[in-house]
């Protein structure tokens, strides 16, 4: 069956990603082997069929618009598909695969667990935001996926979840620093790195600086650390980004902060999850440190 006339082909995407990728039209039709007035005119009717300016383009290059930025990604995401789909279908037979997604700051953490307990399957790993592999796993193209949001965001229909365990944000404090003290504003005038699994980042950042805090936001777990550590300051994360043996510098201590914050991570599968995936959880809950 070919593409509807509104529905872009498989080249168009191509080419979106390919202007994205190298900046300019010209980049990316000598990557692609065509004609630049060829990609250019794809690119035109593809604008004009999505009703929306894709790219700003002049004589410096090519950038995406925020529709385009959406274009390349859907883009991306629809080609990722699609280059899989011969290495599934040769292995299909030989092992059983399932497609498991993380978000950035568990991953190295969880995926090297399931990769041992999942004894006689393949592990398609992937790492996305929770919204999007939330989507995926509704859609059927994402067998499970390991997220700290499902009780924050309303779920597609048909999933279920399963409750991994509870984490909580602590205050990792370097070398010879002590514990903070007061009751009103305990971290008063202390510059703070900071991260969170889930959505309650804004609320956090507020509350940090309710307490004195000069809060900074880090984007994962390991650039939150690389921050704290470079300048010496302490870090709010969760306590099993730290709690694994080697995961602390001599003379590094984890405190509690002075108010609970809980992480709830939870696995979301399908209407029919897998079996083994699901049997794991007890020992996956140990492993990561979560109660």
């Amino acid at each position: 069956m070919s593409p509807s006339p509104s529905a872009p082909a498989v080249d168009d995407l191509r080419l979106v990603a390919a202007v994205a990728r190298c900046g300019s039209v010209g980049a990316a039709a000598r990557e692609l082997l065509v004609s630049q007035p060829s990609a250019s005119q794809r690119l035109g009717r593809l604008e004009r069929r999505a009703g929306v300016r894709l790219f700003d383009r002049d004589t410096l290059g090519a950038r995406p618009t925020v529709a385009g930025r959406e274009m390349v990604r859907q883009a991306e995401h629809i080609l990722g598909h699609l280059d899989g789909v011969y290495d599934a279908v040769r292995t299909a037979t030989a092992q059983r695969s399932l497609h498991v997604g993380s978000f950035d700051s568990l991953a190295a953490a969880l995926f090297p667990v399931l990769d041992e307990l999942l004894v006689g399957v393949r592990l398609d790993q992937r790492v996305d935001h929770g919204d999007r592999m939330l989507a995926w796993v509704g859609e059927g193209t994402m067998d499970a996926a390991f997220v700290c949001i499902a009780e924050q965001v309303v779920l597609p229909r048909g999933v279920l979840t399963h409750h991994v365990g509870t984490d909580e944000l602590v205050l990792l404090l370097p070398a010879g620093m002590r514990k903070p003290r007061g009751t009103r504003q305990p971290f008063r005038d202390l510059d703070l790195a900071w991260t969170t699994y889930d959505l309650g980042g804004t609320q956090l950042q507020a509350r940090l600086a309710d307490l004195g805090a000069r809060p900074r936001r880090g984007a994962t777990v390991g650039a939150t650390l690389a921050m704290a550590r470079r300048q010496a300051q302490p870090a709010v994360l969760p306590r099993s980004a730290v709690a694994g043996a080697g995961s602390l510098r001599p003379g590094e201590r984890v405190v509690d902060l002075p108010f609970p914050s809980r992480l709830r991570l939870s696995l979301v599968t399908g209407p029919d999850p897998d079996a083994l995936l699901v049997a794991a959880l007890p020992r996956l809950r140990a492993a990561l440190g979560l109660v």
